[in-house]
Protein backbone atom coordinates (compact mmCIF):
# COMPACT_ATOMS: atom_id res chain seq x y z
CA UNK A 1 0.00 0.00 0.00
CA UNK A 2 1.45 3.46 -1.53
CA UNK A 3 1.40 6.24 1.07
CA UNK A 4 -1.28 9.03 -0.57
CA UNK A 5 -1.76 12.68 -0.16
CA UNK A 6 -4.53 13.26 -2.51
CA UNK A 7 -7.59 11.36 -1.18
CA UNK A 8 -11.07 12.93 -2.15
CA UNK A 9 -13.75 13.13 -0.30
CA UNK A 10 -15.31 10.44 -1.75
CA UNK A 11 -12.73 7.87 -1.24
CA UNK A 12 -12.84 8.95 2.44
CA UNK A 13 -16.43 8.62 2.42
CA UNK A 14 -16.43 4.71 0.71
CA UNK A 15 -14.11 3.64 3.37
CA UNK A 16 -15.63 5.16 6.35
CA UNK A 17 -19.32 3.79 4.86
CA UNK A 18 -18.20 0.18 4.65
CA UNK A 19 -20.12 -2.53 6.40
CA UNK A 20 -18.10 -2.25 9.75
CA UNK A 21 -16.84 -5.83 10.37
CA UNK A 22 -15.06 -5.52 6.59
CA UNK A 23 -14.15 -1.50 7.41
CA UNK A 24 -12.48 -3.33 11.06
CA UNK A 25 -10.74 -6.00 8.88
CA UNK A 26 -9.18 -3.89 6.11
CA UNK A 27 -7.82 -1.13 9.05
CA UNK A 28 -6.54 -4.27 10.83
CA UNK A 29 -4.67 -5.45 8.09
CA UNK A 30 -3.27 -2.29 7.50
CA UNK A 31 -2.31 -1.61 10.72
CA UNK A 32 -0.11 -4.81 10.80
CA UNK A 33 1.50 -4.10 7.86
CA UNK A 34 3.22 -0.39 9.09
CA UNK A 35 2.81 -1.59 12.93
CA UNK A 36 3.60 -3.86 15.56
CA UNK A 37 -0.04 -5.73 16.50
CA UNK A 38 -0.80 -5.32 20.12
CA UNK A 39 2.10 -2.57 21.17
CA UNK A 40 0.34 0.68 22.33
CA UNK A 41 2.39 4.26 22.67
CA UNK A 42 1.45 5.42 26.31
CA UNK A 43 1.40 8.78 27.02
CA UNK A 44 0.67 11.19 29.66
CA UNK A 45 -0.77 15.26 29.32
CA UNK A 46 -0.40 17.37 31.66
CA UNK A 47 -2.41 20.96 32.24
CA UNK A 48 0.77 22.84 33.35
CA UNK A 49 -1.38 26.22 33.10
CA UNK A 50 -5.16 25.45 33.72
CA UNK A 51 -8.37 27.47 32.68
CA UNK A 52 -8.37 31.30 31.87
CA UNK A 53 -8.91 30.60 28.04
CA UNK A 54 -9.52 33.46 26.37
CA UNK A 55 -11.40 31.33 23.21
CA UNK A 56 -14.77 29.96 23.37
CA UNK A 57 -14.60 26.16 22.29
CA UNK A 58 -17.87 25.27 22.75
CA UNK A 59 -16.64 21.99 24.26
CA UNK A 60 -13.99 23.35 26.65
CA UNK A 61 -14.41 23.73 30.40
CA UNK A 62 -11.16 26.08 30.43
CA UNK A 63 -12.74 29.07 28.78
CA UNK A 64 -13.38 31.82 30.94
CA UNK A 65 -17.05 32.93 29.25
CA UNK A 66 -18.10 28.86 30.66
CA UNK A 67 -19.15 28.35 34.11
CA UNK A 68 -18.18 25.21 34.89
CA UNK A 69 -16.26 23.54 37.76
CA UNK A 70 -12.71 24.03 36.79
CA UNK A 71 -10.51 26.66 38.37
CA UNK A 72 -8.17 28.83 36.93
CA UNK A 73 -4.19 28.35 38.05
CA UNK A 74 -1.37 29.73 37.21
CA UNK A 75 2.04 28.13 35.69
CA UNK A 76 3.01 25.71 37.29
CA UNK A 77 7.17 25.33 38.33
CA UNK A 78 9.70 23.59 36.61
CA UNK A 79 10.46 21.30 39.31
CA UNK A 80 7.00 20.10 39.93
CA UNK A 81 6.12 19.37 35.97
CA UNK A 82 9.65 17.61 36.24
CA UNK A 83 8.32 15.58 39.04
CA UNK A 84 5.30 14.62 37.42
CA UNK A 85 7.16 13.60 34.39
CA UNK A 86 9.50 11.09 36.27
CA UNK A 87 6.33 9.49 37.71
CA UNK A 88 4.81 9.16 34.22
CA UNK A 89 8.20 7.10 33.13
CA UNK A 90 7.98 5.27 36.03
CA UNK A 91 4.68 4.34 35.79
CA UNK A 92 5.04 3.35 31.97
CA UNK A 93 4.32 6.24 29.68
CA UNK A 94 6.78 7.07 27.07
CA UNK A 95 5.84 10.36 25.52
CA UNK A 96 4.62 13.33 28.49
CA UNK A 97 2.74 16.12 27.12
CA UNK A 98 2.69 19.58 28.27
CA UNK A 99 -0.83 21.38 28.24
CA UNK A 100 -1.36 25.54 28.65
CA UNK A 101 -4.93 27.04 28.09
CA UNK A 102 -3.70 29.92 26.12
CA UNK A 103 -5.19 30.94 23.16
CA UNK A 104 -1.35 31.39 21.44
CA UNK A 105 1.89 31.78 22.57
CA UNK A 106 3.25 35.26 24.30
CA UNK A 107 6.85 35.50 24.23
CA UNK A 108 7.08 36.12 28.17
CA UNK A 109 8.14 34.58 31.35
CA UNK A 110 5.57 31.50 31.11
CA UNK A 111 6.86 30.55 27.70
CA UNK A 112 10.83 30.62 29.25
CA UNK A 113 9.11 28.32 31.38
CA UNK A 114 7.88 26.26 29.12
CA UNK A 115 11.02 26.47 27.37
CA UNK A 116 12.93 25.07 30.46
CA UNK A 117 10.05 22.04 31.35
CA UNK A 118 10.98 20.93 27.51
CA UNK A 119 14.09 20.63 28.31
CA UNK A 120 14.01 18.61 31.34
CA UNK A 121 11.49 16.34 30.33
CA UNK A 122 13.72 15.64 27.63
CA UNK A 123 16.80 14.62 29.54
CA UNK A 124 14.62 11.71 31.26
CA UNK A 125 14.32 10.25 27.81
CA UNK A 126 11.04 10.92 26.80
CA UNK A 127 9.06 11.91 23.84
CA UNK A 128 8.35 15.73 24.77
CA UNK A 129 5.07 17.25 23.57
CA UNK A 130 3.47 20.49 23.98
CA UNK A 131 0.21 21.73 23.04
CA UNK A 132 -0.06 25.78 23.60
CA UNK A 133 -2.11 27.23 20.97
CA UNK A 134 -1.09 28.92 18.01
CA UNK A 135 2.45 29.19 17.96
CA UNK A 136 4.95 31.38 15.28
CA UNK A 137 7.54 30.55 13.08
CA UNK A 138 9.93 31.43 16.03
CA UNK A 139 8.26 30.04 18.67
CA UNK A 140 8.26 27.00 16.96
CA UNK A 141 11.67 27.21 16.46
CA UNK A 142 12.35 27.70 19.71
CA UNK A 143 10.65 24.51 21.25
CA UNK A 144 12.68 22.95 18.68
CA UNK A 145 16.05 23.78 20.00
CA UNK A 146 14.97 23.39 23.13
CA UNK A 147 14.29 19.37 22.61
CA UNK A 148 10.67 19.16 22.04
CA UNK A 149 9.81 16.29 19.40
CA UNK A 150 6.04 16.68 19.25
CA UNK A 151 3.61 19.42 18.95
CA UNK A 152 -0.16 18.63 19.36
CA UNK A 153 -2.78 21.40 17.89
CA UNK A 154 -5.87 19.69 16.78
CA UNK A 155 -8.34 20.91 13.98
CA UNK A 156 -11.12 19.35 15.86
CA UNK A 157 -13.76 18.87 13.41
CA UNK A 158 -14.50 20.34 9.01
CA UNK A 159 -13.88 23.79 8.10
CA UNK A 160 -17.73 23.43 7.53
CA UNK A 161 -18.19 22.92 11.04
CA UNK A 162 -15.76 24.67 12.50
CA UNK A 163 -17.79 28.15 13.23
CA UNK A 164 -20.13 26.26 14.90
CA UNK A 165 -17.82 25.38 17.51
CA UNK A 166 -15.27 27.91 17.57
CA UNK A 167 -15.38 31.59 16.41
CA UNK A 168 -12.16 33.00 18.21
CA UNK A 169 -10.00 31.76 15.84
CA UNK A 170 -9.91 30.60 12.34
CA UNK A 171 -9.39 27.01 10.97
CA UNK A 172 -6.65 28.72 8.93
CA UNK A 173 -5.12 29.54 12.00
CA UNK A 174 -5.03 26.39 12.89
CA UNK A 175 -3.15 24.78 9.65
CA UNK A 176 -0.77 27.71 9.53
CA UNK A 177 0.56 26.39 13.51
CA UNK A 178 0.41 22.89 11.92
CA UNK A 179 3.09 24.76 9.13
CA UNK A 180 5.41 26.38 11.81
CA UNK A 181 5.39 23.16 13.66
CA UNK A 182 6.36 21.17 10.35
CA UNK A 183 8.79 23.63 8.94
CA UNK A 184 10.48 23.21 12.55
CA UNK A 185 10.75 19.59 12.31
CA UNK A 186 8.82 18.66 14.56
CA UNK A 187 6.28 15.60 14.76
CA UNK A 188 2.78 16.68 14.38
CA UNK A 189 -0.03 15.35 16.44
CA UNK A 190 -3.06 16.67 14.76
CA UNK A 191 -7.16 15.26 15.20
CA UNK A 192 -10.53 16.13 16.81
CA UNK A 193 -13.37 15.64 18.51
CA UNK A 194 -16.89 13.42 17.37
CA UNK A 195 -20.13 13.68 18.96
CA UNK A 196 -20.16 17.81 19.30
CA UNK A 197 -23.24 18.04 16.49
CA UNK A 198 -21.64 17.26 14.05
CA UNK A 199 -22.62 15.15 11.00
CA UNK A 200 -20.57 12.09 8.94
CA UNK A 201 -19.51 14.42 6.17
CA UNK A 202 -17.44 16.58 8.85
CA UNK A 203 -16.07 13.70 10.44
CA UNK A 204 -15.07 12.84 6.90
CA UNK A 205 -13.72 16.25 5.73
CA UNK A 206 -11.88 16.66 8.81
CA UNK A 207 -9.86 13.49 8.31
CA UNK A 208 -9.61 14.44 4.35
CA UNK A 209 -7.97 17.86 5.63
CA UNK A 210 -5.44 15.91 7.54
CA UNK A 211 -5.21 13.21 5.23
CA UNK A 212 -4.46 15.50 2.34
CA UNK A 213 -1.74 17.94 4.20
CA UNK A 214 1.65 17.82 2.49
CA UNK A 215 3.02 15.11 5.10
CA UNK A 216 0.26 13.32 7.07
CA UNK A 217 0.72 13.90 10.88
CA UNK A 218 2.91 11.45 12.65
CA UNK A 219 0.06 11.60 15.48
CA UNK A 220 -3.68 11.48 15.02
CA UNK A 221 -5.54 11.86 18.10
CA UNK A 222 -9.78 10.85 18.16
CA UNK A 223 -11.60 12.37 20.56
CA UNK A 224 -15.05 11.34 21.89
CA UNK A 225 -16.81 14.39 23.26
CA UNK A 226 -16.57 14.27 26.96
CA UNK A 227 -19.70 16.65 28.20
CA UNK A 228 -18.88 19.59 31.09
CA UNK A 229 -21.49 21.11 32.73
CA UNK A 230 -21.60 25.02 32.22
CA UNK A 231 -20.23 24.32 28.45
CA UNK A 232 -22.47 25.02 25.57
CA UNK A 233 -22.30 21.18 24.40
CA UNK A 234 -22.90 19.64 28.13
CA UNK A 235 -26.48 17.59 27.30
CA UNK A 236 -24.98 16.22 24.23
CA UNK A 237 -25.53 12.84 23.62
CA UNK A 238 -22.74 10.17 24.22
CA UNK A 239 -20.82 8.84 21.30
CA UNK A 240 -21.35 5.29 20.14
CA UNK A 241 -18.37 3.34 19.70
CA UNK A 242 -19.51 2.18 16.72
CA UNK A 243 -18.89 6.19 15.66
CA UNK A 244 -15.61 5.75 17.20
CA UNK A 245 -14.23 2.43 15.29
CA UNK A 246 -15.53 3.85 11.55
CA UNK A 247 -13.54 7.45 12.72
CA UNK A 248 -10.52 5.10 13.58
CA UNK A 249 -10.12 2.75 11.04
CA UNK A 250 -10.67 5.22 8.64
CA UNK A 251 -7.66 7.35 9.87
CA UNK A 252 -5.34 3.79 9.97
CA UNK A 253 -6.34 2.98 6.55
CA UNK A 254 -5.39 6.39 4.74
CA UNK A 255 -2.89 7.48 7.12
CA UNK A 256 -0.88 4.55 7.63
CA UNK A 257 2.14 5.75 8.85
CA UNK A 258 0.47 7.72 11.94
CA UNK A 259 -0.15 6.42 15.62
CA UNK A 260 -3.70 6.78 15.90
CA UNK A 261 -4.64 7.90 19.54
CA UNK A 262 -7.79 6.81 21.17
CA UNK A 263 -8.13 9.63 23.11
CA UNK A 264 -10.49 11.42 25.34
CA UNK A 265 -13.51 9.51 25.61
CA UNK A 266 -11.73 6.14 26.96
CA UNK A 267 -13.43 6.72 30.59
CA UNK A 268 -16.94 6.10 29.18
CA UNK A 269 -16.10 2.95 27.40
CA UNK A 270 -15.75 -0.49 28.91
CA UNK A 271 -13.16 -3.11 28.06
CA UNK A 272 -15.06 -4.69 25.55
CA UNK A 273 -15.21 -1.16 23.70
CA UNK A 274 -11.68 0.00 23.62
CA UNK A 275 -10.90 -3.84 22.37
CA UNK A 276 -12.71 -3.08 19.48
CA UNK A 277 -11.06 0.30 18.61
CA UNK A 278 -7.39 -1.50 18.94
CA UNK A 279 -8.80 -3.76 16.70
CA UNK A 280 -9.83 -1.09 14.21
CA UNK A 281 -6.50 0.69 14.29
CA UNK A 282 -5.83 2.03 17.75
CA UNK A 283 -2.58 1.93 19.16
CA UNK A 284 -2.04 5.16 21.48
CA UNK A 285 -3.37 6.12 24.07
CA UNK A 286 -3.25 8.83 27.34
CA UNK A 287 -3.15 7.14 30.52
CA UNK A 288 -3.61 8.97 34.11
CA UNK A 289 -6.75 10.15 35.96
CA UNK A 290 -7.26 13.09 33.98
CA UNK A 291 -6.40 14.44 30.14
CA UNK A 292 -5.83 18.34 31.03
CA UNK A 293 -9.67 18.75 32.96
CA UNK A 294 -11.61 16.36 32.08
CA UNK A 295 -11.87 12.50 33.39
CA UNK A 296 -9.34 9.75 32.47
CA UNK A 297 -9.01 5.58 33.17
CA UNK A 298 -6.75 5.42 35.91
CA UNK A 299 -3.23 3.61 36.05
CA UNK A 300 -4.08 0.54 37.53
CA UNK A 301 -7.16 0.56 35.39
CA UNK A 302 -5.23 0.54 32.00
CA UNK A 303 -2.79 -1.50 33.60
CA UNK A 304 -5.28 -4.41 33.98
CA UNK A 305 -6.21 -3.45 30.14
CA UNK A 306 -3.30 -4.33 28.97
CA UNK A 307 -2.86 -7.66 30.75
CA UNK A 308 -6.64 -8.62 29.87
CA UNK A 309 -5.63 -7.78 25.92
CA UNK A 310 -1.92 -8.59 25.77
CA UNK A 311 -1.07 -5.11 24.73
CA UNK A 312 2.69 -4.03 24.98
CA UNK A 313 4.04 -0.40 25.48
CA UNK A 314 6.01 0.95 22.71
CA UNK A 315 9.13 2.15 23.62
CA UNK A 316 10.04 6.24 23.04
CA UNK A 317 11.82 7.17 19.78
CA UNK A 318 11.25 3.87 18.12
CA UNK A 319 10.90 5.52 14.75
CA UNK A 320 14.74 6.78 15.24
CA UNK A 321 15.44 2.97 16.43
CA UNK A 322 14.56 1.26 13.68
Amino acid sequence: MTIRNNWTREEIAAIYNKPVLDLMYEAATVHRQYHQAGEVQVCTLLSVKTGGCPEDCAYCPQAARYNTSVKAHKMMEVGEVLQKAVEAKESGSTRFCMGAAWREVRDNRDFDKVIEMVKGVNTLGLEVCCTLGMLTPEQAQKLKDAGLYAYNHNLDTSENFYDDIITTRTYQDRLDTLEHVRNANISVCSGGIIGMGEGEADRIGMLYTLATLPQHPESVPVNALVPVEGTPLEDQPKVSVWEMVRMIATARIIMPHAMVRLSAGRVRMNLEEQALCFMAGANSIFAGDKLLTTPNPGYVKDQEMFQTLQLRPRQAYKEQLV
